[in-house]
């Protein structure tokens, strides 16, 4: 395999972004770009894909691609001339190089392209590009269809939810739609509104038919209450995923007893209280423990969990308005054990559970490859780029 070994700014060339405030922009298609990714949309295109960005300030050294017309922000560096080589294949290389080494910020991360033009490395041949990039994107094709399936399924469980639970037509004895059907409902005080619901259900606060414990953190930060640990350990920001089927980060056994958190069990209900993903919900699938950040919900019956899920869902923008907090979201475990619930009967929960149990598993299977899917990746990448691994 023909492989050259040159300046990074023989092979590619830098140019930084184009500033563009959000007053400024004009409601349109074209993508702009900053550090982080897509930020918005704009009218006007500074640049004509595909294109390969990096992030210049902030988030440092992440890479996008752009595949249509963008804008790519001040806060970017974008490939203006690629060279001759594959945007696809630069924009699977580029993350190697570990850009994070040449912040010449002193308090704001910040690249400078002079510096990163000078960086040695080593490139293959086009034709190997084409290849090695045609492998990578069919993987992350694959990630992609399974991530819009997931979406689709999820939004079918939603709506399965929001015809049962929220306008009551749910099945009743005769299979029609109950309150369509002139089921009898009942004013509650206590419902929002004092709306009418399906006679035999309740309202409930949270406290009274489930439990809540909050996360924690060790004792002491010693590395080895961290290196080579083998349980879960979730932060908030991970609560950002729908169902959690793996960790990202791990804890021993000796950091979990010198910790305040506890294990989870599988099907605890994780809620995210401090930060960005305040009020997210997240539906355990492992055993685990998280940071303080987190409040986990565990009912005496799991066919509690699906239903409570999606109602915790419904509730984000009511849980945003009562969390307090001048730097940060704040949301406590108080705000969450009385929280307001409209329960059904049992026997409804578990025919909803039997509707969507399905449902779920699909989208859990399909989370499960794209992590092996990840991992494989992950694992070719390095060794495509070096030529440990080479495609016939």
């Amino acid at each position: 395999m023909t492989r050259q070994t040159k300046r990074l700014g023989d092979f590619l060339n830098f140019q930084r972004g184009f500033d563009l405030l959000s007053k400024d922009r004009t409601e349109g298609n074209i993508p702009v770009i900053s550090s982080s990714g897509i930020t918005g949309f704009h009218n006007e295109y500074k640049v004509k894909g595909a294109g390969v960005i990096i992030g210049r300030k902030g988030t440092l050294g992440t890479v996008h691609y752009c595949d249509s017309d963008y804008w790519p922000h001040d806060t970017t560096l974008w490939v203006t001339d690629f060279k001759g080589n594959d945007p696809k294949f630069v924009y699977y290389f580029l993350p190697l190089l570990d850009f994070k080494k040449y912040d010449v910020g002193s308090s704001n991360p910040t690249l400078n392209r002079n510096y990163i033009h000078e960086i040695i490395t080593t490139l293959p041949s086009v034709i190997e590009q084409k290849k090695i990039a045609a492998v990578l994107s069919a993987l992350d094709a694959k990630i992609e269809l399974n991530n819009r399936i997931n979406a689709e399924l999820e939004s079918l469980a939603k709506t399965i939810y929001d015809y049962w639970f929220v306008q009551f037509d749910f099945p009743n004895a005769d299979g029609k739609p109950y309150k369509s059907s002139g089921g009898a409902m009942v004013c509650v005080e206590e419902a929002k509104g004092d709306r009418a619901i399906p006679a035999g259900w309740e309202i409930k606060k949270l406290r009274e038919f489930a439990n809540t414990a909050s996360g924690g953190t060790p004792l002491s930060t010693k590395s080895e209450y961290y290196e080579k640990g083998d349980i879960a350990w979730i932060n908030s920001g991970e609560v950002n995923n729908r169902y959690i089927t793996e960790a990202n980060n791990f804890i021993t056994q000796a950091g979990l007893d010198n910790s305040s958190t506890k294990l989870f069990e599988p099907n605890t209900l994780l809620v995210a209280m401090y930060g960005a993903t305040a009020g997210k919900v997240s539906l355990l699938q492992i055993h685990a423990c998280t940071n303080q950040a987190i409040c986990g919900i565990t009912t005496n019956s799991g066919i509690y969990n699906n239903y409570l899920k999606f109602a915790l869902d419904d509730l984000y923008k009511h849980l945003i308005n009562l969390s307090t907090g001048s730097a940060r979201d704040n949301l406590s475990q108080d705000i969450i054990k009385n929280l307001k619930f409209t329960l059904p009967e049992e026997n409804l929960l578990i025919r909803f559970n039997e509707a969507v149990n399905p449902i779920i598993s699909k989208i859990l299977i399909n989370q499960r490859e794209n992590q092996q899917l990840t991992q494989l990746r992950d694992w070719l990448l390095p060794m495509l780029m070096n030529g440990q691994v080479s495609i016939k």
